[in-house]
């Protein structure tokens, strides 16, 4: 009689690599269809450039006509020189007005900053994006930004991007997957013409919209994002949008400062976070329809310019004022103060912007402020540190600040007090938030994201080390009744519940499980086994398959036990593996994080020359 089957001891890497081929397996899962989607991503950049650029044009132009009464598309500050009082005031709330009914007659779609709705696109629609977001975002966003409102032009672009490759792909027969890999190149193209930060926008687009790293998905954004670099050049310029010339003096004392101002961007990042959502909160305790909640954010906006104008629009003259140590401690206070606030709390009623502009102003008016108190290191460092800092803290991903910050600059002699920096603040962020800015509005809906990424547990396990060896086999030839009879005799401890069904040469011809085997002794009792196998796909895997690829059939067909067999002889059952084995990788997994042990002890070296105690035998 058959014994139960047993799991099978888990040998050491080293065993394992010496006695199984793997040479069927790759780093990369990639197929030729990565082709095509570079193909479409080529021009998808060049698109996203030009979407930039007109955004950008559209912002100079409404804010040219609405503060200084002129017919030109450049881009200036509407705080750069006086204004009537009742326009800084009533121009943001007309802004808001305007916003409020695209959206509400438009697409809801277009409140927000951008990339919270892009994140929701990707992972709860199928990466697809309406053709009317794709049209109102971007003017929206230039409406809102045109009238003083304290946002940056990245998210609105993000979106828009976004929604121009994810209409690329739903012309075309594509999965889901490839969906997003086209939104998401779409949107970081127009991230790279926007800012001329062609690294930092792709590390954006795998630390917060790709969710994966794989060649599929990573080779067409970066081909996206190189187009619209290159597109760029004549359109915008090639020189980084806030140069900084001048050298830096770095002493331990310094970067043992880049922590201190870490973590004070840290608490900003927190602070600042906290108040955007307190800001909707209170908008949604409000009696009114949500359609007229930007316009009450224009009259935050406007009475936080009556007090600093320099806070109101993108604010790329301050930044670079920040950038270059050129601005008085007067404005750093103000743009520290009232940009965060009006940021914060316009930001909840629902308008339309972009976080990345606002964040580098404020984060640069707080390490303004530290340059003050800190010792001199070179012109704007410590704006530099703080505005990667309070980036990462705000977004949860200090590589994209830390990347951020050296292409706005060009400061490469910066990288390792940038690393010191957002490294600090992204732990002070993680601790003391659950989520940031961009996916607490993604939870409030209903949804959890989970942003940590690490290696699957089932790829390093295969499934000749959790595979049940003992299998009980039925002959094709035997009747229903005499199977039944079998699995009996086999006892009731027997876990088997799939049966392979093989012919008079031992070849696998089908599965029968055990409820199966069940109804049929009720009505085909007589019947052999061969007639009555149903018509089903039959599923099988083999010994030297990582642990995943069985996870993926069996979500595929819909099965929680699949039968093993020979890689060179398919017909040949050498085991079964079951959902139950399936979750060994995730205990091992488990283990390894929770299981804590001492591996090396301090052992006393006897002084020189004393001999060993002979010990008793």
């Amino acid at each position: 009689m058959p014994v139960p089957p047993t799991p099978t001891a888990t040998s050491s890497p080293t065993d394992r690599s010496a006695v199984r081929d793997v040479g069927h397996l790759g780093d990369f899962t990639v197929t030729r269809r990565v082709l095509l989607l570079v193909a479409i991503a080529a021009p998808l950049g060049a698109v996203s450039a030009g979407v930039s650029w007109c955004l950008l044009k559209l912002i100079g132009l409404i804010t040219n006509a609405v503060f200084y009464g002129r017919l030109a598309t450049r881009i200036v500050a509407p705080g750069a020189h006086h204004h009537s009082p009742a326009l800084v005031l009533l121009a943001p709330v007309i802004g808001g007005l305007v916003i409020g009914v695209m959206a509400r007659y438009g697409s809801e779609k277009i409140r927000g900053h951008g990339m919270p709705e892009t994140i929701e696109a990707i992972l709860m629609a199928g990466s697809r994006v309406s053709p009317r977001v794709a049209v109102l975002k971007p003017i929206s966003a230039a409406v809102a930004i045109g009238t003083g409102g304290p946002f940056g032009a990245e998210g609105p672009i993000i979106m828009t991007g976004g929604a121009i490759g994810s209409l690329f792909a739903q012309l075309v027969k594509f999965t889901a997957d490839e969906r997003k890999t086209l939104l998401v190149a779409g949107a970081t193209a127009g991230m790279a013409a926007t800012f001329n930060a062609p690294l930092a926008s792709i590390v954006l687009g795998v630390e917060l919209l790709l969710f994966e790293w794989r060649p599929r998905s990573l080779i067409p954004v970066a081909t996206a994002v190189s187009v619209a670099a290159l597109v760029r050049q004549p359109l915008l310029g090639s020189a980084p949008l806030f140069p900084v010339t001048g050298a830096l003096h770095l002493s331990p004392t310094a970067y043992l400062l880049c922590v201190v101002s870490g973590l004070l961007s840290g608490l900003l990042a927190v602070a600042a976070t906290a108040l955007v959502y307190a800001s909707e909160d209170l908008f949604h305790r409000l009696p009114i329809h949500w359609m007229w909640w930007p316009a009450i954010g224009g009259l935050i906006i406007g009475l936080g310019g009556l007090f600093v104008p320099q806070a109101l629009g993108v604010g790329y003259d301050v930044i670079g004022s920040e950038l270059d140590g050129s601005i008085g401690l007067g404005l750093v206070v103000g743009i520290l103060v009232v940009k965060t606030l009006i940021w914060s709390l316009s930001l909840g009623s629902g308008t339309s912007g972009g976080v990345l502009a606002p964040m580098f102003m404020i984060g640069g008016a707080l390490g303004a402020l530290e340059a003050h108190l800190f010792p001199p290191v070179g012109p704007g460092f410590w704006a530099l540190i703080a505005l990667a800092g309070v980036l990462g803290g705000v977004m949860r991903s200090p590589l994209t600040g830390i990347v951020f910050a050296i292409e706005l600059t060009h400061r490469l002699e910066a990288v390792t007090p940038l690393v010191i920096g957002a490294g600090s603040a992204f732990l002070v962020s993680v601790l003391l938030l659950k989520r940031s800015v961009l996916t607490e509005k993604i939870a409030r809906r209903g949804y959890h994201l989970s942003r940590e990424y690490d290696v699957d547990p089932l790829e390093v396990l295969f499934v000749s080390e959790v595979m049940s060896t003992d299998v009980l086999e039925l002959g094709s030839d035997l009747t229903v009744a005499e199977a039944v009879a079998s699995v009996a005799d086999a006892g009731a401890g027997w876990a088997q519940r799939l049966y392979p069904v093989v012919d008079g040469d031992g070849s696998l011809v089908g599965v029968l499980t055990r409820r199966e085997l069940g109804r049929l002794a009720e009505r085909r009792g007589d019947d052999p086994l061969g007639q009555v196998l149903a018509a089903r796909t039959l599923v099988t895997t083999h010994p030297d398959q990582p642990l995943r690829h069985v996870a993926e059939l069996m979500a595929r067909y819909e099965v929680n036990r699949v039968p093993v067999v020979e890689r060179d002889r398919p017909d040949r059952v050498v085991g079964l593996v079951s959902l139950t084995q399936l979750l060994a990788g995730r205990q091992r997994d488990q283990q390894e994080a929770r299981e804590r042990e001492r591996v090396l002890r301090v052992r006393l070296v006897r002084p020189w020359g004393q001999k060993e105690e002979p010990q008793a035998v």
